[in-house]
């Protein structure tokens, strides 16, 4: 079994495996490329993104820098808008859906390492072969979810649907949909709904 067929499985996995940092060293000089880019170097940008990721639908925009670990782990679906700064560490998969808007500095990460810490060290396999190992869970952001800056999401978390996170949170656990959601950890406040319409204050126009 391969190391990131581990990865999927759920398994312990070892990170230093070269077919991995292949593939992450791959991403990360696409995202040093796209991160020398200009603005308005539209195509250059756009033809770079879509060599980062697994599936990329119309229409996203990346303001950059762009950090991604493997970039073949993401799906991301129409009209994402990603402030600076976003970060994707997908060892495990991560999707993204349609019409999400990420604020500044927003984190996704998969990997989950040891507690103890002689394990994060190294762990004895039953060959008898010792390795620096780690394990991953996958993330899922539904359509329609706008988080504020600073928002990290932590492995193995689902975000429903028109969801709304608050800037700073740190998000450990799922959140359903139509949820708007603050914290640390991120809890869910309140369900989102037509009272919170812009025309209901008039004074904003």
């Amino acid at each position: 079994m391969s190391e990131e067929q581990r990865i999927f499985d759920g398994k312990l996995y070892c990170p230093a495996d070269a077919d991995l940092k292949a593939k992450k060293l791959r991403t990360h000089n696409l995202c040093t490329k796209y991160n020398a880019t200009f603005e308005d170097e539209t195509e250059l940008r756009c033809s770079i993104v879509r060599d980062i990721f697994s599936q990329l639908g119309e229409g996203c925009f990346f303001q950059g820098p762009l950090f991604v670990h493997y970039g073949c782990h993401t799906v991301i679906g129409n009209r994402l808008f990603a402030n600076f700064n976003l970060t994707i560490q997908d060892d495990a998969s991560v999707t993204i859906g349609d019409d999400c808007n990420f604020g500044p500095n927003v984190a996704i990460v998969t990997p989950l390492h040891p507690l103890l810490p002689d394990e994060r060290l190294k762990v004895r396999f039953p060959d008898g072969i010792e390795r620096r190992v780690c394990r991953a869970k996958p993330v899922s952001i539904g359509n329609n979810c706008w988080f504020g800056a600073n928002v990290t999401v932590c492995p193995g978390v689902t975000v429903g649907d028109n969801c709304v996170i608050g800037a700073g949170s740190v998000v450990t656990r799922d959140i359903p949909d139509n949820s708007l959601a603050v914290g640390v950890p991120c809890r869910v406040i309140r369900q989102i709904g037509k009272e919170d319409s812009v025309y209901k204050n008039p004074e904003l126009f």
